[in-house]
C-alpha cells in the first residue's frame, strides 16, 4: 500500500527494471509465465494551464480579477493552442498489421509490441524498431529535420531475420522478442537486442540507434516499411526531449521585486503609524466616544489588542492601492506585445534562406539591453558552416586545390625548383611531366593517391538519392560529370565536401547496394563489401569503416582529429603530415587526418567476434564497444590529411567590433583545435594583430597551471598598456576550474578577448556558469547554432540560437533564434536598448503613479481622526489603474523610441548607457519615489488650501462637500500623471495622442456619467452630481490648472538643467539628431576636450543670442570619456571637424 502510494505520488516509479520486453505483435508466451508489463498509450501531451498571479491585500475584488483574467486568457490560449496541435497528432491516421491484416486507426491507439506499417513521405507516429522494407537488404532513409533540424538522408537497416519479411502474410509468421533498455530522451543512443525464434532455435541480433526509427522522423527515398513500436506517447524520444527550460529571471524583475519589498515596507509604516495615531488621538474621552458616536457593550468589553490588529488591518486594506497589483500585468501584456516587434523587424530578415527572426521566450526582452559577456560558437556561428575542400597533404606532399585542379607545393623529383604542378584526377597523374621519373615511382604515386582518396570515397555516412543513381553510366568517368550529376546528402558538411573533392578527381562515390559500397575509379566501378561501421564518437573523435576490397583484403578506414589518429599511427609520414596540418590550421581551415590498416584473416575473425559480443550487450554496452574500437584503431598507416575552409558570415568582424565598442566582452568558445581557432579569431577580429596573446595550453597537472595562470597574471600586471587576449583549451580549462577558479577568473578579466578551444559541450556551460556567479554577476549571452550549444545556450542568461546548417536543436533551446551572428548587433542595441528603457520607465512610472494616487489619503486620516475613511469614491479606486491611467504607458512601453534607431545601431557606445541596469538604480527608484510623494502633497494641501478653510467656491455660496474635495484631488492627479507620461514620450504617433489624450478625454466623460445620474443598482449615491458641482466652479477648473502646472514645472526645470550641465551620452545623441542642421551644437561632436558644465551653459547662451563659434571644437571625443575608460579595444579616436556636427 505504501509503495502504490509513493508511486502515485512520484516518488517511486513502477518500472524499476532496466529493460523492457516487448513481444512483436503481441504474441505473448502461452506457459503462463510472462506478467504484461503496463505501457503508456500513444498520446503526446504538452499542455499545462498555470496562473502566475501576485499576492497582495486588496480592497476591491475587481483588479485582483481583471489580472488573473488577463493571465489566465493569455496562457490559455496558448494552452488551446498546444491542445489543438496534440489532438492533430494524436488523432492522425495509421495502419496497423493485427490478424494478417492492415487496420486503419488513429495514431494514439499504438500500443507497445504493434507492428505498424509507415509509406513514403509519411511521419513515424512512435519510436520504431525497423522490421523489413520494400528494399531486399531491409534498408530505408529518412530524414529527422523535425528532430534535430539536419535535413540530410540518414540510412537504418533491419536485422537480416525480418529483412525478408516483406509481406503482411510473412509478417504473421513472425515469432520475436525485443529486449531493449527503459526510455530516454537521447536521440542518437538506442540498445536492444531481438530474438528470433525459427524452426525451433532463437537467434540473438543486436539493435542499435541504426535499428530506431523515431517518432517525428520522415520516411525517404523508400517505398513503405513495416516497424514494432517500442516506445510510444510520452515514452518515446521525442517527447521526453519536452523539457521545461529552468526559470530565466531578468534584472529588470529581480529590481522590481526589490522595490516591491520596499514599498511594502512603506505599507506597513504608514498602516503602523495611521494605527498608533489613532489609538493616541483616541486616549482623550471626546474624541474615543463622541456623543455621536456612542459605543455599544460589545465594543466596549472588546479585547483592546484585537481591535488593535484589526484596526492595523483596516489601514492596510485602506493604502493597499501603493503596491502595484497591475504593473505585473502590464509587464506581462507589453512583453508579449513587444516580442513580436523582433518577428516582424525587416532588418532581422534573411532573405536567402527565409528566415525571419523567433522570440521563444518574451520575458527576457529587456535582458538583451543589458549583455556584458558574448559566448559564442565559432563553426557554423560565426562562420557559414559551407565547407569547400582546399588543400591536403599525401604521403608528406602538400597540395591544394586550384580551378578543380591539385596543385603541388612542394618540390618533386623533376621540378627541384619547386614549381607547382598540376593533375585535376588521377589519370593526370601518369602524363604529368613533373612526376615523370621512373615506372616504378610512378605506379607507387598513383597508387598513394589512389588509396589516399579511396580512404575519403568510402569512410563516411554520406547518402545519395536514388533517383539520381539511375543516370550514370559505365563509360569512363569525367571529374566534371560527377559533380552535375550526383547530389550528396550528409550529416556533416566536411563530410560532403570531401566525397565531392574526391569525386572530381576520378574516385566517385555512386553510392550503397545492399552490403556492399560502390565506387568508379576513372569509369572503371568497384564494390566494397561493407563489413562494419565504428560511429563517430566526441570521446574517440574518429570514425572508421571496415570493408571488403573486390581482391578481398579486408582493409580499415579511418578519419579523425589529428589528435586521435596521430599517436595510433606506426607508418607514414608522420611528422611530415604533423607540420602541414598545423599550417592548414594556421590558415583557419578545418583538419582530418586519414589512416588505414589491413587485417589479416584471423585478425578479422577475433575482431568481428569481439564486435558481436560487444553490440549485443545490454549492460555496459558503451564501454564494452570503447575497448574494442580502441583494439581495432592501432598500428594504423598514415596516408595523409585533408583542409576544408569554412568561411566566415558576413560582417562577423564588424559585429564583434561593434560589441566590443559597446563594452560586451566577447568570449569563443569551440571545439576545433588551438591554431585552427587561433586563426579563425585573428581572421574574424575577435584578436587583433597587435595584441598580446597569452596561451594556457597543454598543462598536465593542477601546479604546472597554477603556476602558469600566476606568471600569465604577472605578466598582465607589468604590461597594462598593451592588449591582451587569452588561449585556453579543454584540458587545461578543466584543470583551471578545478583548483584556481579565482586565479584563472582575474587573467580574463584583464584580457579583451579570450578562446577556448578544444571544448566539450559541458565544459562551456561551466565556463559560463563561472562567469555567471562571479562576484559582478555580469549578464551573460550565448551564441550557437548546433547540438552541442545547447547547453551553453540554456546556461547563459539569455540564449540566442543561429539557424544555420548544423540543425535547429539550438534554436529550439534557444530564447531568441536568428538566422544570421551579424543580426545579434540589431538585437542588442535596439531591440535591447528599448526594450529595456521601455520596461523601465515602466515600472518607475507605476510606483510613481501609486504613491500619488495613496499619499493623499494616508494625509487624509490626519483630518478624519483616523476613522478609516477612503478619500477617493470606491469606482475610482477600481479603476485609476484599470482605466484611467494604464493605456498610456502601455503604449508608450510599445512604442516608445527616444532616439533614431539608426543611431543606436551606428554608435554602439550608447549601449553603455543603460548596462548594469542604470535605468533601475536606487537613485532613479528614489527620484521618482520623491516626486511621487511630492506630487500627492501638492495635489493634497492645494486642495485643501482651496476649499479646506469654509470657502465658497459656487456661485450660490454653497460649500465642498468632503467627496468634492476627494474627487479635485483625483482629478488633478489623473491629469497630472498622464501629462507626466506625456513628457516622458518622444516618439509620438497618433495611437500615443489617441490614448494619452483620450484617458483624459475618458474620466471627465466617466465622471459625467457616473455622477450625473441615479444608478438603481448602487447602494450609495454618494457621487451624485459631484463632478458636476465641481466643473461648474471657475476656482475649481483655475486650481486644476495652477496644480497641475506647479507639479510638473519643477520637473521641466529640472530636465532642462541636468540635460544642458550634467548631459548623458543618449541626451547628447539626441541633440545632434534633433539638431543636424545646426553647425555648433551640444552633441557628442560639439563637447571641446576637457571643457566644464558652466562652459556648456554659456556656449548655449551664445547660441541663443546668436554668437555661434565653433573654432574651439576640437575632437568628437575627450580622453576622460567614460565610453572607453575600462576598454582597451579602442586604441584610436580619430578628431572630427566642428563644421561637419
Amino acid at each position: 500500500m505504501w509503495r502504490w502510494v509513493r508511486q502515485q505520488l512520484g516518488f517511486d516509479p513502477p518500472h524499476q527494471s532496466d529493460t523492457r520486453t516487448i513481444y512483436i505483435a503481441n504474441r505473448f508466451p502461452l506457459n503462463g509465465l510472462y506478467t504484461p508489463q503496463k505501457f503508456i498509450d500513444n498520446r503526446i501531451i504538452s499542455s499545462k494551464l498555470m496562473i502566475d498571479t501576485p499576492t497582495s491585500p486588496i480592497t476591491s475584488g475587481l483588479p485582483l480579477f481583471f489580472v488573473i483574467t488577463v493571465t489566465a486568457i493569455k496562457q490559455g490560449y496558448e494552452d488551446w493552442l498546444r491542445h489543438i496541435s496534440d489532438n492533430e497528432v494524436n488523432a492522425a491516421p495509421v495502419y496497423v498489421v493485427r490478424s494478417g491484416g492492415l487496420v486503419k486507426t488513429r495514431s494514439r491507439n499504438i500500443r507497445v509490441g504493434d507492428i505498424v506499417r509507415v509509406a513514403k513521405d509519411e511521419v513515424f507516429p512512435a519510436d520504431l524498431v525497423l522490421l523489413s522494407s520494400d528494399r531486399l537488404d531491409g534498408s530505408c532513409h529518412i530524414t529527422t529535420a523535425s528532430l534535430d533540424g539536419e535535413t540530410n538522408l540518414k540510412t537504418h537497416v533491419a536485422v537480416p531475420e525480418t529483412a525478408v519479411l516483406q509481406t503482411l502474410a510473412n509478417l504473421d509468421t513472425l515469432i520475436a522478442v525485443i529486449e531493449c533498455q527503459q526510455p530516454e530522451a537521447d536521440l542518437y543512443r538506442f540498445m536492444g537486442r531481438m530474438i528470433i525464434t525459427q524452426q525451433m532455435e532463437e537467434i540473438v541480433r543486436p539493435l542499435g540507434p541504426e535499428s530506431l526509427l523515431l517518432r517525428g522522423a520522415r520516411l525517404k527515398n523508400t517505398k513503405e516499411i513495416f516497424g514494432v513500436a517500442v516506445y510510444t506517447g510520452m515514452e518515446t524520444k521525442m517527447a521526453l526531449n519536452y523539457k521545461s527550460k529552468s526559470q530565466k529571471r531578468s534584472a529588470v524583475e529581480k529590481s522590481m521585486n526589490t522595490f516591491l519589498i520596499i514599498y511594502l515596507i512603506i505599507l506597513i509604516s504608514e498602516a503602523i503609524i495611521s494605527t498608533i495615531l489613532k489609538y493616541t488621538w483616541q486616549a482623550e474621552e471626546k474624541w474615543d466616544e463622541p456623543w455621536y458616536n456612542q459605543k455599544t457593550e460589545h465594543q466596549r468589553n472588546s479585547s483592546k489588542i484585537l481591535k488593535f490588529i484589526s484596526d492595523f488591518l483596516a489601514f492596510l486594506v485602506l493604502y493597499n492601492f501603493i503596491i502595484p497589483i497591475s504593473l505585473y500585468v502590464t509587464v506581462e501584456m507589453q512583453k508579449f506585445l513587444g516580442s513580436f516587434f523582433i518577428g516582424w523587424d525587416l532588418d532581422l530578415y534573411h532573405e536567402e534562406s527565409d528566415q525571419k527572426a523567433h522570440v521563444n521566450t518574451s520575458d527576457l526582452n529587456e535582458e538583451l539591453g543589458q549583455v556584458e559577456y558574448v559566448f559564442t560558437d565559432k563553426t557554423g556561428t560565426l562562420t557559414e558552416n559551407e565547407m569547400q575542400f582546399r588543400e591536403c597533404s599525401i604521403n608528406g606532399v602538400k597540395y591544394q586545390e586550384i580551378n578543380g585542379r591539385l596543385v603541388s607545393e612542394g618540390p618533386t623529383p623533376d621540378s627541384s625548383d619547386g614549381n607547382l604542378s598540376y593533375f585535376s584526377s588521377i589519370s593526370h597523374l601518369a602524363t604529368s611531366s613533373s612526376f615523370r621519373t621512373s615506372p616504378e615511382n610512378e605506379t607507387e604515386l598513383i597508387k598513394e593517391h589512389d588509396l589516399f582518396f579511396k580512404a575519403v570515397s568510402l569512410c563516411h555516412t554520406v547518402q545519395i538519392s536514388s533517383v539520381q543513381i539511375d543516370g550514370i553510366g559505365d563509360g569512363p568517368w569525367q571529374s566534371n560529370f560527377a559533380s552535375s550529376q550526383l547530389e550528396y546528402y550528409a550529416s556533416s558538411p566536411d563530410e560532403k565536401a570531401l566525397v565531392e573533392a574526391a569525386a572530381r578527381f576520378g574516385i566517385v562515390f555512386i553510392g550503397n547496394s545492399e552490403e556492399t559500397m560502390e565506387v568508379k575509379t576513372l569509369g572503371k566501378l568497384e564494390r566494397y563489401k561493407l563489413l562494419h561501421i565504428l560511429e563517430f564518437d566526441s570521446d574517440r573523435r574518429r570514425m572508421s569503416v571496415i570493408v571488403q576490397a573486390p581482391s578481398g583484403e579486408k582493409l580499415l578506414f579511418v578519419k579523425g582529429a589529428e589528435s586521435s589518429i596521430l599517436p595510433q599511427c606506426i607508418g607514414g609520414e608522420i611528422e611530415k603530415t604533423r607540420i602541414h596540418v598545423d599550417e592548414f590550421a594556421l590558415k583557419g581551415l578545418r583538419t582530418l587526418c586519414i589512416a588505414y590498416r589491413q587485417f589479416t584473416s584471423k585478425e578479422y575473425e577475433e575482431i568481428d567476434r569481439r564486435l558481436f559480443e560487444a553490440r549485443t550487450a545490454l549492460q555496459q554496452r558503451e564501454e564494452k564497444l570503447a575497448d574494442v574500437f580502441q583494439f581495432i584503431e592501432k598500428d594504423l598507416i598514415l596516408l595523409g590529411a585533408t583542409a576544408v575552409e569554412d568561411k566566415l558570415q558576413d560582417k562577423v568582424r564588424e559585429t564583434i567590433e561593434a560589441l566590443r565598442m559597446a563594452g560586451i566582452k566577447v568570449w569563443v568558445l569551440t571545439g576545433d583545435k588551438h591554431e585552427t581557432a587561433v586563426s579563425v579569431s585573428l581572421s574574424c577580429g575577435h584578436f587583433h594583430r597587435t595584441m598580446n596573446i597569452l596561451e594556457l595550453i597543454n598543462q598536465k597537472s593542477d601546479s604546472d597551471c597554477a603556476e602558469k595562470l600566476r606568471q600569465l597574471a604577472r605578466r598582465i600586471t607589468e604590461d597594462h598598456v598593451i592588449q591582451h587576449g587569452l588561449v585556453v583549451d579543454g584540458t587545461s580549462l578543466s584543470l583551471a576550474l578545478r583548483e584556481h577558479e579565482k586565479l584563472f577568473m582575474e587573467v580574463c578579466r584583464n584580457c579583451s578577448a579570450v578562446l577556448c578551444c578544444r571544448m566539450a559541450p559541458l565544459q562551456k556551460a561551466k565556463v559560463i556558469r563561472l562567469i555567471k556567479i562571479s562576484p559582478e554577476k555580469p549578464i551573460t549571452l550565448a551564441v550557437g547554432d548546433g547540438a552541442n550549444d545547447v547547453s551553453m545556450i540554456q546556461e547563459a542568461h539569455v540564449g540566442i540560437g543561429i539557424m544555420g546548417k548544423e540543425g535547429r536543436q539550438a534554436a529550439r533551446n534557444s530564447d531568441y533564434a536568428i538566422a544570421r551572428f551579424k543580426f545579434l548587433s540589431k538585437l542588442l542595441f535596439v531591440h535591447g536598448h528599448f526594450y529595456y528603457i521601455r520596461i523601465a520607465t515602466l515600472v518607475q512610472y507605476f510606483f510613481y503613479k501609486n504613491v500619488c494616487f495613496i499619499t493623499p489619503q494616508f494625509l487624509y486620516q490626519f483630518y478624519c481622526l483616523f476613522s478609516q475613511q477612503t478619500l477617493y469614491d470606491s469606482v475610482y479606486l477600481t479603476l485609476y489603474n484599470i482605466c484611467f491611467t494604464s493605456l498610456p504607458i502601455l503604449i508608450y512601453s510599445l512604442l516608445e523610441q527616444h532616439i533614431d534607431p539608426h543611431v543606436l545601431q551606428n554608435k554602439p557606445t550608447l549601449y553603455r548607457d543603460i548596462s548594469k541596469n542604470r535605468q533601475l538604480s536606487m537613485k532613479t527608484f528614489l527620484y521618482w519615489t520623491i516626486l511621487g510623494f511630492s506630487h500627492a502633497f501638492i495635489f493634497f494641501f492645494g486642495s485643501y488650501f482651496l476649499i479646506g478653510k469654509d470657502t465658497s467656491l459656487l456661485g450660490n455660496g454653497q460649500m465642498f462637500g468632503n467627496w468634492t474635495f476627494g474627487t479635485l484631488v483625483f482629478t488633478v492627479m489623473v491629469i497630472t500623471v498622464t501629462v507626466k507620461m506625456a513628457l516622458e514620450t518622444r516618439f509620438w504617433t497618433w495611437i500615443n495622442h489617441l490614448v494619452t489624450w483620450g484617458s483624459i478625454l475618458f474620466y471627465f466623460i466617466f465622471s459625467l456619467f457616473y455622477g450625473g445620474i441615479l444608478w438603481p443598482f448602487l447602494g450609495s449615491q454618494n457621487m451624485y452630481f459631484v463632478f458636476i458641482e465641481l466643473l461648474s466652479s471657475g476656482s475649481a477648473w483655475f486650481a486644476i490648472i495652477l496644480m497641475v502646472v506647479t507639479c510638473l514645472f519643477l520637473d521641466i526645470v529640472k530636465k532642462v538643467f541636468d540635460r544642458q550641465l550634467h548631459p548623458t551620452n543618449i541626451e547628447k545623441a539626441q541633440l545632434t539628431e534633433a539638431n543636424s542642421s545646426i553647425k555648433c551644437l551640444d552633441s557628442m561632436c560639439c563637447f571641446s576636450e576637457g571643457e566644464t558644465a558652466c562652459a556648456s551653459v554659456g556656449r548655449m547662451l551664445e547660441r541663443v543670442i546668436g554668437r555661434c563659434s565653433p573654432t574651439h571644437v576640437s575632437r568628437s571625443w575627450s580622453a576622460s570619456d567614460p565610453f572607453y575608460t575600462n576598454d582597451r579595444s579602442i586604441l584610436t579616436l580619430s578628431t572630427m571637424d566642428s563644421s561637419t556636427c
